[in-house]
């Protein structure tokens, strides 16, 4: 510095340098994200997998609620022809339905974007409704089984 206080020409070039960062130091940052982002990125894809699979079992429920309030008011479970849709619109054949027993005015797909399974009878019980999960098969282990309903 001079007698004035003002930086000389050859220091002010030097701290102009060090006010920005460094080539090296940018790429420091960004290995350091990409590693977070290696080490997180696939629990997150992981929790959003489960979720799907939550999702897909509390709506099989609620279709099991409204079928036994399907039952209740019929005396019967919709065959596998009227299917999952006698919930929303009356069957031609039902006299005392008293529906819509879901709340939406469709039936919801899956969370792939697929429909739901629905056969009655059930191979072990009056009803069967189940999703394929991700992979739209229904053969598979872990998050890519199928979901089916638990009514006995």
């Amino acid at each position: 510095m001079d007698s004035v206080g003002r930086l000389s020409p050859g220091r002010s070039r030097r701290r102009e340098g060090e006010l920005g960062f460094t080539l090296i130091e940018m790429l420091v940052v960004i290995t350091i994200i990409g590693l977070i982002m290696a080490l997180v990125g696939p629990r997150v894809l992981n929790y959003l997998g489960e979720s799907k699979v939550k999702a897909a079992q509390i709506q099989i429920e609620s279709f099991s609620s409204a079928l036994d309030l399907f039952y209740l008011d019929n005396g019967r479970y919709p065959s596998s022809s009227e299917g999952l849709p006698a919930l929303v619109q009356r069957p031609g054949n039902s006299s005392s339905w008293n529906g819509p027993y879901l709340k939406t005015a469709s039936i919801p797909t899956d969370p792939w974007g697929r429909p739901y399974i629905y056969r009655s009878p059930g191979s072990h019980a009056p009803y069967e409704i189940a999703s394929y999960g991700p992979t739209g098969e229904p053969s598979g282990a872990g998050d890519a089984a199928a979901i089916k309903s638990t009514s006995q």
